[in-house]
């Protein structure tokens, strides 16, 4: 995993759970992809071909809240052998967020919700300036920081019919040579 930038291409940070995969121990139907602990886990339809292609234009990088662990298995059995990753990030990298309000944690530690990702630590490795990273994620709290850098798909639960990476990766090509991918409206991505 290299943290050298290439100028004008843009890095692309994917989230896994409910973005690129679904994992659950309650089986929808006996279609899952792959086992690992006790999960069943089904990819996203289309994520093979949106992998290979989104490799071709763009540095690519994977940043969960999960586990460094669960991170890492998930990232094996779904990408392929010699995709180059720019980085691979679980829990470990995320901030640890709480309430405001009542300035309590959201829950167990466990909670997803209490982490977030910030772009910030991204550029300071050296892997791309802010102006040339997009963060791919199911849920905008993980990335509330860095809205502009945002693109949030529809989550994923499983089913057969989802067609959002085939609508994500046609609206990356159109966007992958701006110079400054935060001045880009991306909530209304899919129109």
């Amino acid at each position: 995993m290299k943290s050298s930038y290439i100028k004008n291409r843009k890095l692309v940070i994917l989230d896994l759970d409910e973005t690129l995969i679904h994992a659950t121990d309650e089986p929808q139907n006996e279609d899952w992809d792959f086992e690992f602990d006790k999960y069943k886990v089904y990819k996203r339809p289309g994520l093979d071909y949106f992998l290979v292609e989104l490799h071709k234009h763009f540095d690519v990088a994977v940043w969960s809240s999960a586990t460094d662990d669960y991170v890492k298995e998930i990232v094996r059995n779904i990408f392929p052998a010699k995709y180059e990753l720019k980085f691979v990030w679980g829990r470990s990298k995320c901030a640890l967020q709480y309430n405001l309000h009542t300035l309590e944690y959201w829950g167990y530690l466990d909670n997803h919700l209490n982490y977030v990702k910030i772009l910030k630590k991204v550029k300071k490795r050296g892997f791309a300036p802010l102006e040339q990273m997009l963060i791919i994620d199911d849920t905008p709290h993980k990335a509330r920081y860095n809205y502009g850098n945002a693109i949030y798909p529809e989550e994923f639960n499983g089913e057969k019919d989802d067609r959002e990476l085939e609508l994500l990766l046609q609206y990356l090509l159109t966007i992958k040579d701006v110079d400054n991918v935060r001045t880009i409206e991306k909530r209304n991505w899919k129109e």
